[in-house]
C-alpha cells in the first residue's frame, strides 16, 4: 500500500513511492475511469504478455516521492484519462531489489472486476513470481538497515525532584554540575557529587503583571555556557530585567558555584510589550564555530481583544486595526526591523560586544533591517539547538490555536511545527503555518477577507512594520502537527501541543562506554511539553526528512521543557512539571542511561498471601522475574525485621513471631552480578483485619432506583476482638454508576469511588497539562470547570466530544 507510514522513510522507499491523489479528490471527475497503460518493460514476467496500450477501467494513483532506483514497468497516459498529477512520467507498476529483499508493486486492482480479468491476474502472479525468485532461504545479512535497541536497555534515573520552581533551561558544565534557570529569577545548581540542589545566583526578573486575567511569561529564560567555559568561566543568560522593557541577553563570570552579578555584560536588548501574553522564546545554542543564537518570541497576544467585533480566532494574528498592537505580529514576527519573532545569530567577543557572521539573512546595512536576524517568521521557537557538525539549526514552534481549517475566510487550522534551517530565511509566521498553508489577508474593521497570502512573495502592509514591505520567500516546516490526528505524522498522536527541539545526536563525539548506541548517530531528538512523547528523527544525507520513531518508548516525563546532551553522550532531562506558573512536585532533573551489556533482571510487584495475621503469621511471598540475558536468578528477601533469606525459586514461606508493621523486599541477582530490587510490600504481624460483610435484606440487589429505600445487615468479624462491635464505630457508604458510563464502568470488587474512573480518564489524556484539580494552571481548575458546566444539562456530552 502506498497511502500509508508517511513519516516512515524506509517503507516508502520499499514501496518505491508514496500516494499523492486520485480522481475525484481535487477535481469533479470520477475516482474509477478508462485509462490506457504503457509497457515499458516487454520481457518481465509481470508485463510479457500484455499488449503495448493496455485499456483497462480501474483508479489511477498519482504519487510523490518516487524513488529513483525503481525498474518500472507500466506507466499510464495521462491523455487518456482525467485527473492525473505526474505528467508524462507517470508510473503505475515497478520493481527493485532493496534492503536485501526484493519488492513489487502495482497501483492496479481498485475494482472488483479487475479479479476476474485473465490480464489483471498473469501481472499479479508475474509480480509475486519475480518477488518469490529462487524461494531460496533468506539470508538476513544481506540487510544494512540497523534494528532500533531495545527499549529495556534505557533507563530514566532521576537526579532531582521537587526542588525547583518554574524551571526553564539548563546548561552542564564540564564537570557535570548542571546550571539551571528559574523563570522566577533564581539560578539553581545540581552538584554532580553530592547530588544536592542549591541557589547559586538570583536575576531580579519581571516574571508576573499586574494586569487582570493576564500570565506573563517573562522572567530567566535562558542559559548556556561559553563554548570555552573551561577557561573563562562564562554562562550568557536571556531574562527580562524589572526596570526595563526589554528581554536581555548577557553574558556573566560563575565560578566557586557562584553567580557573579557584578561582572554581567549585556550583548544584546530584544524589546518586549509588557502586561500582556504571550510567546518570549528565550532559548540559547552556541553552533560548532562558537556562533550564538539565541531566540525571541512575537511578543504577540493569542486570544480574541475584548469586546472587538472582528478578532482572530485562533488564527493568524493580522490586526492592524486595534490600537492595541500586541494583536498584530506583523509588528513583530513580519518585521524585518525587529528581534521579536525571530533567532539572532551572533559572534560574541571577549569584551563582550559582538560581531555579525557572513550569511545573516540581511547583510549589514541593509535599510529597514536588523543584521543580528538569522530566521525571521517565529512564533514562539522556545527551545532551539544547533548541529554540532554542520550547523544546521533546529527549533520548535509553538503554534497558534484554530482547531479547524477556514480557508474560504481566514486561512488553515493551527499547528506546531519543528523547523530545520540549513540557512537564513524567513519560515512564514503571521502569513503562513505548517507546510506554508497561507493565511488570507482579513480587514478587522470590516470582517472582509482578502486574498491569500503568497508564499513566494509574502508582503508585510501593516502600518504597524516598521521593516521592509517585501518579504523573502517563505520556508515550509521540518515538521508539521495540528490539534488532530496528522495525515503526514500520525505517530505524534492529538492534543495539546508543545514542540521542542533537542540535540543531533553524534555517536563520536562521546566516550563509547557511555554513549547512545550507535543506531542514534546523526539523528535529531525532538520532543512535546504537553503530548509527552520523546521521538527520532532520521534524515537523509542532505537534511531531508526521512523517518521518525519513538526514543524510550516506555519513558515518562513531567513536561519536558529541555533536553541536553552531557560530556559522557547521556541525554540529561529539564523537566517543569505538570502545572502552569507553580511549582511542581513533579519538577526535576533526570539522565538517560543506556545500557549496552548485561542488563538486570526485571521484575514485578511483590505478591504476598496476606497482608494480616496474628501470631504466628506466616505468609507466602511471590515475585514475578525474568532475566533478559537468560542467567540463572537468585533472590534475596529482606523481611524487613532484620532477617534476610535467600531463594533460588521466586518464592518464600516465612513465619514472623513477633508483632510489627514489616516492610518486604527482595532483589533478584543474576549470574554476572547485576541486581534489581523491588519495591517495599507492607505486612501487619500481631491482628488481622477485620472481615466485614453486607447483605442486602430486600429490594433489588442489581438497580438503583431513587426514592425506593433499601434494606441491609453489616456483619463484622474480628479474630483479635470478640467484644461485640459499636455500629458507631462503623461507616457505610453508597456509591452508583450513572447509566451513560455503562462503557466505562469498571468490572469486579470496586472499593472505589464511581468518579474514580472519570478521575482516570482525564489523567490518562493531557488534561493534567493545563489544569489542576483546585489551583488555576494555565487554564482554569477542574473546579472551576465542574461549576462552569455544573448546571448545564448537555455538559457531559459536550465536553466528552470537545476533549476525547
Amino acid at each position: 500500500a502506498a497511502d500509508c507510514e508517511y513519516d516512515w522513510g524506509w517503507y516508502g522507499r520499499l514501496v518505491g513511492g508514496y500516494f499523492l491523489s486520485h480522481p475525484g479528490i481535487n477535481d469533479t471527475f470520477p475516482n474509477i475511469q478508462p485509462g490506457i497503460l504503457q509497457v515499458v518493460d516487454k520481457d518481465n514476467n509481470a508485463t510479457k504478455f500484455l499488449p503495448a496500450a493496455w485499456k483497462r477501467t480501474d483508479e489511477f494513483y498519482s504519487y510523490k516521492k518516487l524513488s529513483k532506483d525503481t525498474k518500472i514497468l507500466l506507466k499510464i497516459d495521462e491523455k487518456s484519462y482525467h485527473g492525473g498529477a505526474n505528467g508524462d512520467n507517470h508510473p503505475m507498476a515497478w520493481y527493485h531489489e532493496y534492503d536485501g529483499g526484493r519488492a513489487f508493486y502495482t497501483a492496479l486492482g481498485h475494482t472488483k472486476e479487475s479479479f476476474a480479468e485473465d490480464l489483471y491476474l498473469k501481472h499479479i502472479l508475474g509480480g509475486i513470481q519475480y518477488a518469490v525468485g529462487e524461494n531460496k532461504r533468506l539470508d538476513y545479512s544481506k540487510a544494512k538497515t540497523q534494528l532500533p535497541p531495545e527499549d529495556n536497555r534505557f533507563t530514566k534515573v532521576q537526579l532531582s525532584q521537587g526542588e525547583f520552581n518554574e524551571p526553564t533551561e539548563m546548561t552542564i558544565l564540564p564537570n557535570f554540575d548542571i546550571l539551571i534557570t528559574q523563570r522566577r529569577g533564581e539560578i539553581m545548581l545540581y552538584k554532580s557529587e553530592t547530588k544536592k540542589v542549591k541557589q547559586v545566583g538570583f536575576l531580579n526578573a519581571y516574571f508576573k503583571t499586574t494586569a487582570g486575567g493576564v500570565n506573563a511569561e517573562e522572567g530567566v529564560l535562558g542559559i548556556s555556557k561559553d563554548p570555552d567555559f573551561a577557561k573563562n568561566n562564562w554562562v550568557y543568560i536571556y531574562y527580562s530585567p524589572i526596570d526595563s522593557g526589554v528581554n536581555r541577553l548577557s553574558r556573566f563570570v560563575f565560578k566557586n558555584d557562584t553567580l557573579d552579578n557584578a561582572t554581567e555584560k549585556v550583548i544584546l536588548e530584544v524589546k518586549s510589550q509588557r502586561e500582556i501574553c504571550c510567546h518570549t522564546g528565550g532559548s540559547i545554542a552556541f553552533g560548532p564555530d562558537k556562533l550564538l543564537y539565541f531566540s525571541a518570541g512575537d511578543n504577540s497576544t493569542p486570544f480574541d481583544e475584548p469586546k472587538a467585533k472582528y478578532v482572530n480566532s485562533g488564527f493568524g494574528p493580522l490586526n492592524d486595526f486595534s490600537p492595541n498592537q500586541q494583536y498584530d505580529a506583523r509588528r513583530s514576527s513580519g518585521n524585518t526591523n525587529d528581534l521579536r519573532g525571530k533567532i539572532m545569530r551572533i559572534r560574541v567577543k571577549d569584551d563582550g560586544t559582538y560581531e555579525i557572521p557572513d550569511g545573516n539573512l540581511f547583510p549589514k546595512g541593509t535599510a529597514k533591517t536588523r543584521p543580528e536576524i538569522y530566521v525571521m517568521g517565529n512564533r514562539n521557537p522556545y527551545r532551539i539547538s544547533v548541529d554540532q557538525k554542520n550547523s544546521n539549526l533546529y527549533w520548535g514552534e509553538v503554534g497558534p490555536d484554530a482547531g479547524n481549517d477556514s480557508f474560504a475566510t481566514r486561512g488553515p487550522r493551527g499547528y506546531d511545527e519543528i523547523n530545520q534551517a540549513r540557512k537564513a530565511g524567513y519560515f512564514g509566521w503571521p502569513l503562513f503555518v505548517g507546510n506554508n498553508y497561507p493565511y488570507r489577508q482579513f480587514d478587522y474593521g470590516t470582517g472582509k477577507s482578502g486574498d491569500l497570502y503568497d508564499p513566494a512573495h509574502p508582503i508585510n502592509t501593516s502600518k504597524h512594520n516598521t521593516g521592509l514591505t517585501e518579504l523573502p520567500p517563505a520556508q515550509p516546516a521540518f515538521i508539521w502537527y495540528p490539534y488532530a490526528a496528522s495525515p503526514d505524522f500520525p505517530q505524534l498522536g492529538t492534543g495539546g501541543r508543545n514542540a521542542m527541539a533537542g540535540p543531533v545526536y553524534y555517536t563520536d563525539m562521546f566516550p563509547k562506554e557511555t554513549r547512545l548506541p550507535e543506531y542514534y548517530n546523526g539523528k535529531l531528538i525532538i520532543y512535546d511539553w504537553i503530548r509527552g512523547w520523546v521521538k527520532a528523527v532520521t534524515m537523509l544525507p542532505n537534511g531531508d526528512f526521512d523517518k521518525m520513531e519513538p526514543f524510550f518508548p516506555s519513558l515518562k516525563v513531567n513536561s519536558l521543557i529541555d533536553m541536553e546532551v552531557g560530556p559522557d553522550g547521556k541525554l540529561y532531562l529539564l523537566e517543569y512539571g505538570n502545572g502552569w506558573f507553580t511549582k511542581n512536585a513533579d519538577a526535576g532533573v533526570a539522565r538517560i542511561d543506556y545500557n549496552s551489556g548485561n542488563r538486570p533482571p526485571v521484575m514485578n510487584a511483590i505478591n504476598v498471601n496476606k497482608t494480616s495475621g496474628v501470631l504466628p503469621f506466616a505468609i507466602k511471598a511471590t515475585v514475578d522475574a525474568k532475566d533478559l540475558e537468560n542467567d540463572k536468578i537468585t533472590y534475596v528477601w529482606d523481611l524487613g525485621n532484620g532477617t534476610t533469606k535467600e531463594t533460588t525459586l521466586p518464592e518464600l514461606e516465612y513465619t514472623y513471631t513477633t508483632a510489627g508493621d514489616f516492610k518486604i523486599v527482595v532483589e533478584a541477582k543474576d549470574s554476572h552480578g547485576a541486581s534489581s530490587k523491588s519495591n517495599a510490600f507492607n505486612v501487619y504481624a500481631g491482628n488481622e483485619t477485620p472481615q466485614v460483610a453486607i447483605v442486602l435484606a430486600g429490594g433489588n440487589k442489581s438497580f438503583y432506583i431513587p426514592g425506593v429505600s433499601l434494606e441491609y445487615a453489616v456483619t463484622v468479624t474480628d479474630k483479635m476482638d470478640t467484644a461485640k462491635i459499636d455500629p458507631a464505630n462503623l461507616f457505610v457508604s453508597v456509591d452508583y454508576i450513572e447509566g451513560f458510563d455503562r462503557a466505562g464502568t469498571p468490572m469486579g470488587h470496586q472499593q472505589g469511588q464511581a468518579s474514580i474512573s472519570g478521575k482516570n480518564i482525564m489523567l490518562s489524556l493531557d488534561c493534567k497539562s493545563c489544569h489542576k484539580e483546585a489551583d488555576k494552571s494555565v487554564g482554569p481548575s477542574f473546579l472551576q470547570v465542574s461549576q462552569k458546566y455544573g448546571k448545564d444539562a448537555n455538559a457531559v456530552t459536550y465536553l466528552t466530544q470537545k476533549i476525547i
